[in-house]
């Protein structure tokens, strides 16, 4: 009779596993069908809607949802699984906390900066939100996701979080002691974004550094130089130093003096001015509000004409392009006319007896 009863439990047993297993496989076949078929249908839906903020939900928690399915299969499985109680508190908070873990990775995944979330925020309300905030943003909004979340699963296994605040309250004065720098380089973070002195992409020039601002973060912002290097200036110095911002030029100068030979005749050299000054004033990459084509000075060995003017476009690559148009232009107008360019040179006067002959040294090439 006891064998029998064994036998019956034993069969029990294993009837209950090959179930929970079953289920467990169910669920995973559910995951492998939801994301390989309903999941890229949703999105196909979703991207011939208006909302992009739903496309974008659903995008920030494709892998959250995969993981659902075999959550939500090892509790239904447990429930026949024979060597362990569903309702087992461990089990219990296990199962609770990684709901929340999937919840949080799918709201730290929409809270990225990549996200249209605070684009559309804006566009929603009166709020103006600057390319340079959106990092900030998001790096806020994804450190009190998970700080919630933390606390919430440190709650679910019966830890006290109210008496690890209260504790951080005690050692404030230290920790805020400690962190003198770091309390400085906020600040200097929260000057940025409030002055907007630059913003991401532009090109900006400090005593510290030289080049295209890549990111912000709270201590620091990171640019990438002209030698490809990236440099990490703390927020702090760069709040305190001068900021040339070449990316809000409207418009980019060129100005040298062009030295013609002392021998030059007043007829050619006044030809020359009015020619090039026609030339830049006809140009239609050259900024007509400010052009000054002038005979400036007497130099030690050339007459010299003063250019000053300003191109377009700010572009450097289509600045430098300009720049040589110009250039071969000008040379053309000094072949036109018969007018060479000077170069450094003196006349030394020998005296040879009552008579003073002349000696030119040159120099340059």
């Amino acid at each position: 009779m006891n064998w029998y009863f064994w036998e019956e439990i034993h069969m029990e047993t294993l009837v209950n596993l090959g179930i929970s297993i079953g289920i467990f496989l169910l669920f995973l076949m559910f995951r492998k069908i939801f994301s390989k078929y309903i999941y890229k249908l949703l999105i196909r839906m979703m991207k011939k809607t208006p909302v992009d903020f739903l496309e974008q939900v659903f995008i920030a928690f494709e892998y959250p949802l995969r993981w659902l399915f075999l959550i939500i299969g090892i509790y239904v499985a447990a429930d026949y699984f024979p060597f362990l109680e569903q309702s087992n508190k461990l089990f219990s908070s296990l199962i609770s906390s990684s709901i929340i873990a999937i919840i949080t990775w799918g709201l730290f995944n929409l809270a990225s900066s990549s996200s249209v979330l605070f684009r559309k925020l804006g566009e929603r309300t009166s709020i103006k939100i600057d390319e340079i905030l959106i990092p900030l943003m998001s790096k806020t909004l994804r450190f009190i996701i998970v700080a919630i979340s933390l606390s919430i699963i440190a709650q679910e296994f019966g830890y006290n979080v109210n008496g690890f605040v209260a504790g951080l309250g005690l050692g404030g004065m230290a920790i805020a002691l400690a962190a003198q720098d770091a309390i400085k380089n906020l600040f200097g973070g929260v000057v940025i974004i409030a002055e907007k002195p630059f913003t991401l992409g532009d090109w900006i020039k400090t005593p510290s550094v030289e080049g295209t601002v890549e990111d912000i973060t709270f201590r620091s912002t990171k640019v990438r130089t002209f030698a490809h290097s990236l440099v990490t200036v703390p927020n702090s110095t760069l709040a305190n130093e001068p900021i040339t911002n070449w990316s809000k030029m409207g418009k980019r100068r060129i100005t040298f003096n062009l030295g013609v030979e002392y021998g030059t005749p007043k007829e050619k050299l006044q030809r020359v001015i009015q020619r090039i000054d026609d030339l830049l004033r006809n140009h239609e990459a050259i900024h007509q509000e400010t052009i000054f084509v002038t005979f400036d000075q007497y130099n030690n060995s050339s007459l010299d004409i003063f250019l000053y003017f300003f191109t377009r476009t700010t572009n450097w690559g289509e600045f430098l392009k300009i720049k040589e148009e110009i250039n071969f232009n000008i040379m053309d107008i000094l072949e036109e006319e018969g007018v060479s360019v000077a170069f450094p040179s003196r006349t030394v006067y020998i005296e040879q007896g009552s008579e003073a002959i002349p000696f030119h040294e040159f120099s340059g090439q």
